[in-house]
């Protein structure tokens, strides 16, 4: 049976249902614009999948048109297959714009809402765009959530993803996870487990101005496995603070062959990617 046929299998048993009335507000408000045919049919074809999408909870769906927004509301979900490399959950209340479909790059805008991906495919073919950082896919499962304000938080499952914005990065683990803020990015990653005391100062540190009060209690809070955090706060300081961070790396476990204190005070790309490879161990 071919993948046509398996989709025709799965919607002929799915129930059926009235969608809820504001998705086909939406649907009509577009049909009513002016619009090329080409565009028409596109979004005629979204309209169809994304009634599929909100009618039967769990439906799988493929991205056909260029362009298009699936919505749930309170009480719906979604799976939508991301051609043969993985699918996307939405939880309910979430909106979610497709923006690139194609070979080399699949691309979606999470508006606001929660989504779970389970990808398996090349390093940088899938990303996530929030209003705060854009989540790229480096083998992995994750949940990305948002909310109306733009504020959002990564929590992955497996692999890796790199969050990037405005050429600030955080490369976030398995069991780690990752604050996102509009206007400033991601913020620094840190384990699900780490503690309170951690995780509370870290995100004052991001986003609250906070200074060398906070910094302290999340070095004074820092285990061998959160040197994660650390290593990323040695971009993020200065001076006499990164000097700090640094101390403190080596205080949780040895400095590695290869590394001195000059060139990663320095933040040398070479030393900086070596020691992280050496710390990944740990984590």
């Amino acid at each position: 049976m071919n993948r046509r046929d398996e989709i025709r299998e799965t919607l002929r048993g799915l129930p059926l249902a009235k969608a809820p009335d504001s998705q086909w507000g939406s649907i009509e408000r577009e049909f009513a614009k002016p619009q090329p045919r080409r565009w028409r049919l596109a979004w005629m074809a979204w309209a169809s999948a994304a009634t599929i999408v909100i009618v039967a909870i769990g439906a799988v769906v493929y991205w056909r048109a260029s362009l298009g927004v699936i919505q749930t509301d309170a009480s719906s979900t979604a799976r939508i297959a991301i051609g043969n490399i993985g699918t996307v959950e939405l939880e309910p209340n979430t909106r979610v714009r497709m923006e690139v479909s194609k070979p080399n790059e699949q691309r979606l805008r999470l508006e606001h809402g929660e989504i779970r991906a389970n990808v398996s495919a090349p390093p940088r073919l899938f990303f996530v765009d929030t209003p705060a950082s854009t989540a790229v896919d480096l083998g992995c499962a994750y949940s990305m959530k948002t909310d109306k304000a733009g504020d959002g938080m990564l929590r992955v499952t497996l692999g890796w993803v790199s969050l990037e914005w405005a050429g600030r990065e955080s490369l976030v683990p398995a069991h780690a996870m990752c604050r996102t803020r509009p206007k400033i990015g991601p913020g620094t990653p840190y384990f699900e487990d780490a503690s309170p005391g951690l995780s509370d100062a870290l995100a004052k540190f991001d986003f609250e101005s906070g200074g060398v009060v906070d910094l302290g209690v999340v070095l004074s809070e820092a285990r061998v496995r959160d040197t994660l955090t650390l290593w990323h706060l040695l971009s993020r300081t200065e001076g006499a603070e990164r000097e700090r961070v640094f101390d403190r790396i080596v205080e949780l476990t040895s400095l590695p062959y290869g590394v001195t204190r000059e060139k990663a005070l320095s933040l040398d790309a070479t030393t900086l990617k070596h020691w992280k490879e050496e710390l990944a161990w740990k984590w």
